[in-house]
């Protein structure tokens, strides 16, 4: 009787045995390099061509991102300063701020030539992300929640993973970021700095109803006629101190923010 299967046939199991090697190395790195900070690109911190650095401009001299960042609240992209924005203080001949720095001398070079600083992009979204900047800062979503403490930093790094999932945390519960929009450039803002009677002062400015602000405190059912009621109820709901969950309660009912969830929020 003759072989029931052909000769190549022999050597199939090796060859499933290479192809499952092959693949099981292949998913190893595939996790080792997307599931690590390496992907997400936590801690990335490159030398700039200039040692610009943030912990002097917005920590000691307490600058504005705005100042530099000047489209972050009107565009959905933040922009890079221009040569102009560096010159403004660091230019204007011999009357400049240490104008005759080393450590500025490309400032002066790219001022006389009209080229453009090659700064190095920190944070970049893929390009299949729709991201807006302006949508986040116009709605209490400060800079320090997606760049860290930028004032504490000699050089910029990344410092949140910016990742899908990180994402959606804080479309699913963005009261744990929400603060009122004064200060929203605010790096070293806590809610627990905020005077409780000028927070609930300002929504009754709003015309926010007290009766709204009360259920949001105590839940349905709860009452309050004034200020002064709000506030005894607060204190009695969260304790003397006001906390990260009363603000962003208030600002995501009253606000009316409902962030998505679904893939085309993002994939557009």
């Amino acid at each position: 009787m003759g072989n029931f299967f052909p000769r190549w046939s022999n050597w199939l199991p090796l060859k499933l045995a290479i192809a499952v090697v092959f693949i099981a190395f292949g998913v190893s790195v595939g996790v080792a390099y997307y599931f690590t900070p390496k992907y997400t690109r936590v801690g990335y911190e490159p030398t700039q061509p200039v040692p610009f650095s943030h912990q002097i401009h917005a920590g000691q001299l307490a600058l504005d991102c705005r100042y530099c960042h000047s489209f972050a609240e009107n565009s959905g992209h933040s922009n890079v300063p221009t040569n102009q924005t560096c010159f403004n203080c660091h230019g204007q001949g011999k009357g400049g701020i240490r104008a005759a720095s080393p450590k500025l001398e490309l400032v002066q070079k790219a001022n006389e030539s009209g080229q453009s600083i090659p700064w190095v992009k920190v944070h970049k979204a893929p390009d299949y992300v729709y991201f807006n900047h302006s949508a986040h800062l116009n709605r209490g979503i400060s800079c320090v929640s997606c760049h860290g403490k930028i004032n504490e930093m000699e050089v910029v790094r990344h410092d949140q993973p910016q990742s899908m999932g990180w994402c959606l945390d804080c479309h699913r519960e963005p009261e744990k970021n929400l603060r009122p929009l004064e200060f929203v450039t605010n790096l070293n803002y806590k809610a627990g700095d905020l005077k409780r009677a000028d927070f609930y002062q300002g929504l009754l400015d709003k015309k926010v109803a007290a009766k709204d602000i009360a259920n949001v405190i105590g839940g349905e059912g709860a009452k309050a006629d004034d200020l002064g009621q709000l506030i005894a109820l607060a204190e009695k709901t969260y304790g003397k101190e006001v906390t990260q969950t009363e603000v962003g309660t208030q600002l995501k009912k009253h606000w009316q923010i409902q962030p998505p969830e679904s893939c085309t929020a993002c994939h557009r």
